[in-house]
């Protein structure tokens, strides 16, 4: 089993920006740059071109011990026995997703930019919970905004946090200083010229978050 890191850059695929082998090619490059997770997120393919890109994408994330998520298809995370699915609020139960996972798979969940909707999926075993879209999207441009607010307010749930929707260099650093655990990145990251290079930048900025979350605070700071 391949387990869930404390933080770091979530990598969502996206059919049109990675066309063909460039799948591939790009989800490797991502893994070479430090991406901590990958989600297959594709909703144009036929359930057999989903199965065989997702059977390859399994073993290149297999190569690097990293996990690879399904996009809310359980039955396809099953039959790969893939790392682990993430469920939109419309794409079946969280509590039958864990039953037929097991609690060594992983479970994460949209919340929007819901705190009720976080409370229920921790209750159903979740492993992260995904919060958003923040910012201008060109995945998901209908989505509504969420507040950043709300990645604070979900810290009392004790779950890892991930921030989606638009995020980039320039915005990044305000969803870690909200709270965010994970960067979930599309177009910030696969639509790069140099997606290695661009993981690594995004790594550099949570690492400077997380390394100053843990300064210890001067007698002089203020609370």
């Amino acid at each position: 089993m391949v387990s869930l890191p404390s933080c770091g850059l979530y990598a969502i695929t996206d059919a049109a920006l990675l066309p063909g082998e460039q799948l591939f090619a790009g989800v490797e490059a991502a893994l070479r740059g430090g991406a901590a997770m990958v989600q297959y997120r594709d909703k144009t393919a036929s359930a057999k071109e989903r199965r065989q890109r997702a059977g390859r994408l399994l073993a290149v994330c297999r190569s690097h011990q990293r996990p690879l998520i399904i996009n809310d298809d359980l039955a396809l995370a099953l039959e790969l026995d893939a790392d682990g699915v993430h469920l939109g609020q419309d794409d079946g139960d969280l509590h039958a997703a864990r039953a037929a996972l097991g609690p060594q798979k992983l479970l994460g969940a949209t919340c929007h930019g819901s705190l009720d909707l976080a409370r229920s999926a921790s209750g159903s075993g979740c492993d992260y919970l995904a919060f958003g879209r923040f910012f201008g999207s060109q995945t998901k441009s209908h989505a509504v905004p969420a507040p950043l607010a709300v990645l604070a307010a979900a810290q009392e749930l004790q779950l890892p946090l991930v921030a989606i929707g638009g995020i980039s260099l320039d915005n990044a650093g305000q969803a870690l200083t909200a709270g965010a655990d994970f960067l979930a990145v599309v177009n910030g990251l696969f639509g790069a010229d140099d997606i290695e290079a661009r993981a690594r930048e995004f790594i550099q900025l949570i690492h400077a978050a997380r390394t100053r979350d843990e300064q210890p605070r001067s007698p002089h700071d203020s609370f």
